[in-house]
């Protein structure tokens, strides 16, 4: 039987009815495949858990990781001491609020949301249906594909702060910009967003999500595990356009590599590490800069 560590006996002991797994992969919950062992993860089922779940952790004096669908991250070999709060499918829930607007909570994956809206007959969100993240994610870094973003549809989002109180922010509160809001300087968790969507018809929503859907599969790396565009988009140029002019396609660094069918990509081809990941990410940035004089930035997030 696994010895629990005294954290774990702590926030075990103290939040008995919310579901806590100790010395959990985090390999299982990323779409990299990637990381080692959070020593306590959390599945907070409502705002009210989460809160609880935050004010535990201010009164333990340990600030927690928190985890949407982890198709953005890269977590660390050596895994997370401490708390990390997992909100996919845990802050569940979709509503209409009138004829143009709904309300998602953060735990709902951005394809769900998207369909949701298509089936009411509203568009706007057919650019999320591809994006794997969750709603929580894609606002936080105001996620985008296909020329459309969040902060285009977002009129309100209602975060919680690290003591466990719910603010409501307006989208210019949000301060969003290319893969940014405000969120990702103070720290605060999307527990849900209001979107305000265009009535058309369910048919011509769901052809465009389609059209989408079938460019993703014909240029994306769907069939390895990855984190999604490795790189965010420079001034001036694509990233996996100068990756690919620096003939850096199938470049690999141990387990992982720079896609041969998307320059954009990281994938792992089986086994990777995140200091493999790490140092790819660095030889290609460093071996672009040396060719274009224009330095790639990570859009992974790199614990």
């Amino acid at each position: 039987m696994m010895e629990l560590t005294r954290f774990q006996q702590k926030i075990g002991g103290l939040l008995p009815h919310i579901n806590l797994l100790f010395s959990e992969p985090l390999s299982k919950h990323t779409s990299f495949r990637i990381g080692g062992s959070a020593e306590v993860m959390a599945f907070p089922k409502n705002a009210t858990q989460l809160s609880e779940l935050l004010v535990t952790c201010k009164d333990l004096q340990t600030v927690p990781v928190i985890l949407g669908a982890g198709t953005n991250v890269l977590a660390p070999d050596a895994g997370i001491p401490g708390l990390v709060i997992c909100l996919k499918d845990c802050l569940d829930g979709m509503q209409r609020l009138d004829e143009t607007h709904i309300r998602v909570f953060g735990g709902v994956t951005m394809t769900r949301a998207a369909v949701f809206a298509a089936n009411l007959g509203l568009g706007g969100m057919e650019f999320a249906h591809g994006i794997p993240g969750t709603v929580g994610g894609g606002v936080y870094m105001n996620a985008g594909a296909y020329g459309g973003e969040i902060c285009q549809i977002c009129e309100s989002v209602d975060v919680m702060d690290r003591t466990g109180k719910l603010t409501t922010y307006s989208v210019q509160e949000m301060e969003f910009s290319y893969r940014h809001s405000i969120l990702e300087d103070n720290g605060g968790i999307v527990v849900s967003a209001v979107f305000a969507l265009i009535p058309r018809p369910t048919e011509e929503i769901k052809a465009t999500m389609k059209e989408l859907m079938a460019r993703r599969s014909a240029s994306q790396p769907l069939d390895l595990p990855s984190a999604g565009s490795a790189f965010k988009r420079p001034v001036g140029g694509y990233a996996g356009a100068l990756i690919e002019q620096a003939g850096l396609k199938g470049f690999q660094v141990g387990g992982a590599a720079i896609s041969t069918k998307h320059a954009g990509f990281a994938v792992n081809l089986g086994g990777a590490t995140a200091e493999d990941v790490k140092n790819l990410l660095k030889q290609v940035s460093d071996i672009v800069f040396e060719r274009s004089g224009i330095r790639l930035e990570p859009e992974v997030r790199i614990w």
